[in-house]
């Protein structure tokens, strides 16, 4: 099979042989794959991953030793966890100390025309999700994900810092519960895009220090915490969505003064994010700049890397 793989070079496509499922495993020919800023984040050093890069996608399995999911199109979760450690045992197996990730850790990823994931990882898809669609359920699982994190309704004031692809979707979850957050980012067309679904916009220098309940940092940089730190109000609450290769210097003296409540926010519920974007209640469709197909991979993240690109597509298959 082909398959783009990152080595410590430039990601290049290779042949490599097609994998086998193990016991509890399926077979998936992926379909649509996105790029995302975490793939970025690993070419330039995060979490020193080698190998088959990718981890957003939907695809249709071909190969089960459980025949009821032959043929069904599916997404499927990051983390293969052990299953039987305390945490597993508690439900965390997304925390699980012996896991794989997807395409980040010790597990080839998903832009190639096959990988392997364990049954209890995917999801069914429904015929009237696009594979365009589908391709971003796992990040907007990550985005749905506050909301099993944080209270937030209509009542709240929420920031969300940063008007790239992860914060353009969590706008989107949090319009879902009434709220109407502030989208903070400096780029016209993005901004544009967030009043278009629904958001309140402004740029970091229009607003007023500590004035938001809830912020949610989701610049991919390592400048956007302090920033956000700065605009969440005395017992407010920072959930941090970014991942990022470079070091973080943190002033944590307001943290401390202002007796703020500060969340890791990670993977999320893939139901809920399945649900809206069939439903249309999550609209992605405006936020696809470009599809490639896989022959031309290196080019897609190539693009996906420039400035004010929001989101790349691979079509691997049909």
């Amino acid at each position: 099979m082909q398959a783009l793989v990152f080595d410590g070079g430039a990601p290049a496509l290779r042949e490599l042989p097609r994998p086998a499922p193990g016991p509890g495993e399926a077979l998936v020919r992926v379909r649509m794959a996105g790029v995302c800023n975490t793939d970025l984040e690993i070419v330039g050093g995060y979490m020193g991953f080698s190998g088959v890069l990718g981890h957003e996608f939907c695809g249709v399995v071909e190969a089960s030793d459980d025949p009821s999911w032959l043929g069904q199109r599916v997404a499927g979760e990051i983390n293969q966890a052990c299953g039987h450690c305390d945490l597993c045992a508690r439900g965390l197996g997304r925390h699980c100390p012996e896991r794989s990730v997807l395409g980040i850790v010790e597990k080839p990823g998903c832009f190639a025309e096959y990988l392997t994931l364990k049954l209890d990882s995917l999801h069914r898809l429904p015929p009237e999700l696009s594979d365009a669609r589908a391709s971003f359920v796992e990040p907007t699982a990550a985005a749905y994900e506050i909301l099993e994190q944080v209270a937030i309704g209509p009542e709240h004031r929420v920031a969300v810092l940063g008007d790239g692809k992860l914060g353009l979707l969590i706008a989107q979850v949090i319009l879902t519960t009434g709220c109407k957050p502030h989208v903070i980012g400096r780029h016209p067309k993005k901004l544009e895009l967030a009043e278009r679904f629904g958001a309140r916009v402004a740029e970091p220098e229009t607003l007023s220090p500590k004035s938001f309940d809830c912020v949610i940092e989701a610049t991919g940089s390592p400048s956007g915490l302090q920033r956000a730190l700065g605009l969440t109000r005395p017992r407010g609450t920072l959930v941090l969505k970014s991942t990022y290769h470079a070091k973080l210097e943190l002033d944590a003296a307001p943290i401390v003064i202002d007796e703020l409540s500060i969340v890791g926010s990670r993977c999320g519920p893939f139901e809920p994010a399945i649900a809206a974007l069939s439903s249309n209640a999550i609209n992605p469709d405006p936020m696809i700049d470009a599809v490639f197909p896989l022959a031309q991979a290196p080019e897609a993240l190539a693009r996906a890397a420039e400035p004010g690109v929001l989101k790349v597509l691979l079509e691997v298959s049909v």
